[in-house]
């Protein structure tokens, strides 16, 4: 069994040797370690200080695409490489690079398909309540969108079976963690958590300038996913509300009527009408989302097709021939 381990990198020269150093050489039940980065256009020494440190795996952006597209590159190229588990951890060292065997354990034990570490931001020091507050708020919401009980789903310390990331297709650009999440929920991928106890902070988020901004991405993160797989629920809410309302006011409009005075509340049949064809729009997207859901899962379902084919043995073993062939080529000659 094949271990990848990614580490996004930008600009991280100086934090990347300490993420290195408590890197895992053997895991029982895995049998072979590989360490890649993704230099997200980094314009320090970071890809120097990689190769000083033998990792030979570099995956390079001419310049920043995003923690979302430096996620989607990274398992790309292990999956290629024959990756069978895919541990994402920080560049920044945040996170206790020596807890990788425990988590990829839910894993390799067939009880979970995708590990998260939960980084308990309540014992957070360098968090502020709002900041923790806002953590617990954000998780919890996730959680209700996805049907699952992940203490900390902004946790970008996780450990993915290749069967996980054939199912799961990133499609926000700023992060990657809540949308995994939701899909995996949604999808019934086996998911759990385990506790860990993150460093000390080493320099400020580069994700986003302030808490702020976060609050503000990842909202819309989650409101996408949301939309994606659970719009029938908005709709059947809207249409039930909107109908019932239309129906409300349509009754008042009888009622005053029979007694005589239906001329002077004409408002109340026209609000009961306009609500009651709103209703009736909401009953439309409904049945369109639902045509677009099932779309989606078809094609869904065929991409997992291809990427089966795509990570198959015989391409993966294609794809090391390749290479293999290729580095002979550029060694110089005596």
């Amino acid at each position: 069994m094949r271990l990848f381990i990614q580490i996004p990198c930008l600009n991280e020269e100086q934090t990347l040797p300490l993420v290195a150093a408590d890197l895992p050489t053997s895991i029982p039940g895995i049998d072979d370690i590989q360490v890649m980065i993704i230099d997200d256009g980094c314009t320090d020494n970071t890809v120097a200080v990689a190769k000083r440190l033998g990792i030979h795996h570099i995956v390079q952006h001419r310049r920043t695409m995003g923690l979302a597209r430096s996620f989607r590159d990274g398992v790309d190229y292990a999956l290629r490489h024959g990756a069978d588990i895919v541990v994402n951890t920080d560049g920044d060292n945040q996170y206790p690079s020596g807890r990788i065997p425990d988590l990829i354990r839910p894993v390799i034990d067939g009880k979970a398909d995708i590990v998260v570490g939960d980084r308990q931001t309540s014992k957070i020091r360098e968090f502020s309540a709002f900041k923790k507050a806002m953590q617990h708020l954000g998780s919890w919401v996730v959680n209700k969108v996805a049907g699952t009980h992940i203490p900390d789903a902004a946790s970008g310390f996780r450990a993915y079976s290749k069967a996980a990331l054939l199912q799961l297709n990133i499609i926000t650009d700023f992060s990657y963690c809540m949308e995994t999440i939701i899909q995996a929920g949604n999808k019934r991928i086996a998911i759990t958590s385990i506790p860990i106890t993150t460093n000390p902070k080493t320099r400020e988020s580069r994700l986003f300038s302030n808490i702020f901004e976060h609050m503000f991405k990842s909202s819309s993160a989650i409101i996408q996913c949301y939309l994606m797989y659970r719009a029938r629920t908005i709709f059947m809410a809207a249409s039930s509300f909107f109908g019932i309302m239309g129906i409300i006011f349509f009754i008042r409009y009888l009622v005053l009527f029979a007694q005589g005075f239906g001329r002077g509340h004409m408002q109340s049949l026209i609000l009961g009408l306009l609500l009651m064809m709103t209703a009736v729009i909401c009953i439309a997207l409904l049945i369109i989302s639902e045509v677009q859901r099932v779309t989606r899962k078809l094609q869904e379902d065929q991409l997992e097709r291809t990427k089966e084919m795509l990570y198959s043995p015989e391409e993966i073993e294609r794809t090391l021939k390749r290479e293999q062939h290729s580095t002979h080529m550029h060694v110089p000659q005596a």
